[in-house]
């Protein structure tokens, strides 16, 4: 019996030849209008955070994805030489750099040290909490630790004593009264004065300055400087009893008014003011102004 020899199967010519990658289709490039934000190098869509880069401050990174800002958020300030925001030191709202000294306002349940540039949740010996601005304020110099204000001492500092609002010639409750030692002129901070000088504005002078009057104080060896009304450039005995008047006051009496007041009501009603001689007592003057100056 004859065996007939029966060719190979040949595999089908599609299985021999490798598949075709798939090509992509070209992305099209973005030909819109960029975020006001975006700088030079244009965008890859309309939104801040599609900008290649900025015209100011990137804020964000690359975790957290960057977008374009005119300015930068409380918490972060801009560094223009990157054109980035960075972020302030902890504690600080705003801020001029990364230092801790270097804050300019700060969070909730911060107060600002504003001669030491930083937030703090207590301020320091020497400075009190202004609860209004938030802000660590300078005691008086005689004070160590103070509340509230700055003469309100809890605490004084080596050569002085802590006084009461009873026996404090000044007035100030808590205050520090010097223990030892007077001083003269020219020596600032000075609570006590000694004989034949004056106390004016924390300063022990041999006279009282412009705008300020003598005054006795019981029990202490020197006079106290008053501050004139703020109408008179000088006074005498008390606040209102002018000699001299500044620039826009005119003297009336012992009273400065200012010039564009000085001026009549009633003419007639004025000459009865003056014969009767009412100026002199001060009455009616608010009216007759102009009358009663030229009285005096």
């Amino acid at each position: 019996m004859l065996e007939l020899s029966t060719p190979e199967l040949e595999p089908p010519k599609a299985a021999l030849s490798p598949p075709q990658a798939e090509v992509p289709e070209d992305e099209e490039d973005y030909t819109g209008v960029c975020h006001p934000e975006c700088g030079d190098k244009g965008c890859d869509g309309p939104n801040a955070d599609q900008c290649l880069n900025c015209v100011h401050f990137s804020l964000g990174s690359a975790k957290t994805s960057r977008k374009c800002v005119n300015t930068c958020p409380p918490g972060y300030f801009g560094d223009t030489a990157a054109r980035r925001c960075r972020r302030c030191y902890k504690g600080c709202e705003t801020c001029s750099g990364r230092s801790p000294t270097q804050c300019l306002s700060c969070r909730r349940g911060f107060y600002h040290h504003q001669e030491m540039n930083t937030c703090v949740t207590f301020c320091p010996a020497g400075f009190y909490a202004d609860e209004s601005q938030k802000n660590c304020l300078k005691c008086h110099p005689s004070c160590r630790k103070c509340v509230d204000e700055p003469e309100k001492c809890t605490v004084c500092k080596e050569g002085f004593s802590l006084g009461t609002e009873a026996c404090d010639p000044w007035g100030l409750p808590n205050s520090c009264g010097l223990v030892q030692g007077t001083c003269g002129t020219g020596r600032e901070e000075c609570i006590h004065c000694a004989a034949n000088f004056h106390f004016q504005d924390w300063k022990c002078v041999p006279a009282c300055g412009e705008g300020f009057y003598p005054e006795e104080m019981p029990g202490l060896p020197h006079k106290v400087c008053r501050r004139c009304d703020e109408s008179c450039l000088s006074c005498e005995g008390s606040s209102r009893n002018c000699s001299r008047c500044k620039t826009g006051f005119t003297l009336l009496g012992t009273t400065c008014i200012t010039n564009h007041t000085c001026s009549n009501a009633d003419e007639m009603f004025c000459e009865m003011v003056k014969s009767n001689r009412l100026c002199e007592r001060k009455l009616f003057i608010q009216f007759c102004c102009r009358t009663c100056l030229l009285a005096g």
